[in-house]
């Protein structure tokens, strides 16, 4: 929890993180896909109040959402982990390095699950990206600048205005198209820095059909967000 951050509770069982922002300019109400996690954000001329007012408008609607969404899942033996897109169980193996085999996901023994697995991941989605992108790239006749990995929570990439892309590593576990589209979606933003039409023009000629894996994120990204890789 950050500094200057506030908890309230709402409807007698529903805590809530409260948090104000300079650059907010309506109140908003989201539950976070990893942790389950209420946020309240609020403006700065927003009373406590008010917050809390909304809130408490919205508690039958955030119990609902609560129960919808994808239980955690932590990364151990005999889970069932999806790389790109097909599930393997998670197998401690004499092995060196993670690997698959058959329907397993071998795992050195002896060695943190999460972490290796993770390692695994982070290697992978590096692997499939750099080419994706270059080939995005190339196509629309803009290079970038630097590829960065890191486990964000709100989106599966970015794109900076001096040409720097950033990508969740998480999407080793998506089907090898839906990584490509979000490369050729965070590409597209290298001619166009907005969601424009001519930011999804851009898109469709680098990615055409975007729409099916872009549906698929909407859908199930938030299953691959579920994934706990330490405990």
């Amino acid at each position: 929890m950050g500094q200057g951050d506030e908890r309230i509770l709402v409807g007698g069982d529903i805590s809530v993180l409260l948090r104000r922002s300079s650059r907010a300019r309506r109140m908003t109400l989201r539950v976070t896909r990893a942790e389950g996690q209420v946020v309240l954000t609020l403006p700065l001329r927003a009373s406590l109040t008010e917050g809390r007012a909304f809130a408490q408008s919205r508690a039958e609607w955030l119990r609902r959402v609560r129960a919808e969404m994808t239980p955690l899942a932590l990364v151990q033996p005999d889970a069932m982990l999806p790389v790109e897109g097909v599930p393997y169980a998670i197998t401690p193996a004499a092995t060196r390095s993670v690997r698959i085999e058959g329907d397993l996901l071998l795992v050195p023994k002896g060695r943190p699950v999460g972490t290796v697995v993770a390692a695994f991941l982070k290697h992978l989605a590096h692997s499939r990206l750099v080419p994706a992108c270059d080939r995005h790239a190339a196509r629309l006749g803009r290079p970038f600048r630097a590829l960065a990995l890191r486990d964000t929570r709100s989106r599966w990439g970015s794109c900076t205005q001096d040409g720097r892309l950033m990508f969740s590593w998480r999407l080793a576990m998506a089907p090898r198209e839906v990584l490509d589209y979000v490369a050729a979606h965070e590409v597209a933003h290298l001619a166009h820095m907005d969601h424009s039409a001519a930011f999804w023009a851009a898109t469709e000629r680098l990615y055409p059909g975007y729409q099916i894996q872009r549906g698929w994120l909407k859908k199930h990204g938030h299953e691959l967000m579920a994934w706990r890789f330490e405990e």
